[in-house]
């Protein structure tokens, strides 16, 4: 199984979101939705501008960690 950590952006104000999923279409469908409220709800975060894919969650959750550590111009 693939297990992806991926940015989100919004268009408007350039807030970012750093998440980790199996279904990556369906998770970026969910915040186009807005079906589960949160951070990407609150600041209008639907843009996918990035993912990597990983064999394993282990490897998956260590990188989304690291790229949270990040300074925001760095991840853009």
């Amino acid at each position: 199984m693939a297990y992806y950590v991926y940015i989100l952006a919004s268009r408007r104000d350039g807030a970012i979101y750093v998440g980790i999923t199996n279904d990556l279409v369906r998770r970026t469908y969910e915040h186009r939705i807005k079906a589960v409220p949160g951070f990407t709800t609150k600041y209008n975060i639907t843009r996918l501008v990035w993912f990597e894919i990983y064999d394993d969650p282990i490897s998956a959750i260590s990188r989304e960690k690291e790229l949270k550590k990040w300074k925001r111009a760095w991840k853009l």
